[in-house]
């Protein structure tokens, strides 16, 4: 297979010297944890070892100038302001306080799609218990994704209180059409919350063009950052209409009177007191080695292995790629006839190979469509080889053959 965007082999040597764990295994889940490279990890022990020599909160005042690069360097590597992003936990706590922006009362109607991630479907069917807000799902395209079209017709019809979608789904190479839905929703002034924990650090985001009023990302996939942090970004028209979590505190709002508040002017209304301040610098050194390779390159070499993966793991007997959608990503989903794919996953690793396992939990109607109960789930990124694939092919080759 030619990779039409190749990248020279001294390049990705350097990628993998600057990534001490590529030594260590083979490692083909990036949509899970990435392997963080060095100036990463360099940044977070570093600021371990300040807090350690004077003080947490010392070392936190010490460093506030590259806490502000940080944010600066999160929010260009998705085309924002910086006032525009707020740091927190993880994705899904991302779109928990976006969720808690709204005042939903019987009768409110949020709409989402069939291939959402588990946790935020979770939510919304709380939602609709709790309030009675009735949860529609858009229809799909013959090929796989939400149809925008689809959409537009339950706006028209239902004029929801708001909309909800995955932009990647945990468990599938799809690429949902969220530029066209996006368009859709702010035409409509329907706003869109966009689930990007599997977009950020994986493909080109711009939010100046991208017509979402909220966007939730984690550090850990493939921005390569640590684990236990992630961002929320909040559009202007978000934070002029006044949106703010149900939950703010003293770092999100100023207790100005007794019986009075004042929200925060920006995106930082959806944080919390409390950061560790080595993962935010950690972030912010992830979302800087992205930029300085380069989105788009990053964005072609991984899709050209997850295309190279593909083919070799179709060529498996018992396994079948269950991806779809006219546009795909680097997640490779792999069904496994009459084999629990966690056991297969047990078995890669025990031979140094990190892969991923989801099962029917994570996406009952997906799954339940593709007549599927667990995936196998491989995910390359940039600085892995085709060499590592193979190995991975060979090794789940050997495991269907032993079963």
């Amino acid at each position: 297979m030619e990779d039409a965007y190749p990248v020279m082999a001294e390049e990705i040597q350097k990628w993998r010297d600057e990534t001490p764990g590529s030594d260590q295994r083979c490692h083909l889940n990036n949509a899970g944890a990435a392997l963080m490279p060095r100036p990463v990890i360099d940044a977070i022990k570093d600021h371990l070892d300040l807090e350690t020599r004077i003080g947490g909160y010392e070392a936190g005042d010490a460093v506030s100038s590259k806490i502000d690069k940080a944010y600066h360097a999160v929010a260009e590597l998705v085309g924002t302001r910086s006032a525009n992003i707020a740091m927190v936990g993880n994705a899904t706590v991302a779109i928990s306080q976006a969720l808690s922006a709204f005042d939903f009362e019987q009768g409110d109607t949020i709409i989402t799609t069939s291939v959402d991630y588990s946790s935020n479907q979770i939510m919304l069917l709380n939602l609709a218990k709790r309030f009675g807000v009735e949860v529609i799902r858009a229809g799909d395209l013959p090929e796989g994704g939400a149809d925008p079209e689809s959409v537009r017709r339950l706006i028209n019809q239902y004029r929801p209180k708001l909309m909800l979608m995955s932009w990647i789904p945990t468990h599938s190479g799809l690429v949902q059409d969220a530029k066209s839905i996006g368009e859709i929703c702010y035409s409509k002034e329907v706003p869109l919350l966009l689930d990007g924990c599997q977009a950020v650090g994986q493909i080109e985001i711009d939010l100046s063009e991208l017509k979402c009023d909220f966007l939730a990302a984690t550090s850990r996939k493939f921005l390569r950052g640590p684990r236990g942090i992630g961002f929320l970004y909040v559009s202007d028209r978000m934070i002029q209409e006044g949106r703010s979590p149900l939950y703010p505190d003293t770092h999100g709002a100023e207790w100005t009177e007794p019986n009075n508040f004042r929200l925060s002017d920006s995106a930082k209304r959806f944080e919390n007191w409390e950061f560790p301040v080595a993962l935010q610098l950690g972030m912010g050194k992830a979302a800087e080695y992205s930029q300085s390779i380069g989105m788009e390159k990053i964005s072609h070499r991984s899709s050209y292995l997850a295309d190279y993966a593909r083919k070799i793991f179709s060529e498996i007997d018992g396994v079948q790629i269950i991806d779809s959608g006219s546009k795909m990503c680097a997640i490779v989903s792999a069904a496994l006839h009459d084999v629990e794919a966690v056991n297969a996953v047990q078995a890669l690793r025990n031979q140094g190979i990190n892969t991923s396992s989801a099962s029917r939990s994570t996406s009952v109607i997906d799954m339940d469509a593709k007549q599927i109960n667990s995936i196998v789930r491989i995910s390359p990124h940039y600085y892995n080889t085709t060499e590592e694939i193979d190995a991975c092919g060979d090794a789940l080759n050997e495991f269907m053959n032993s079963q």
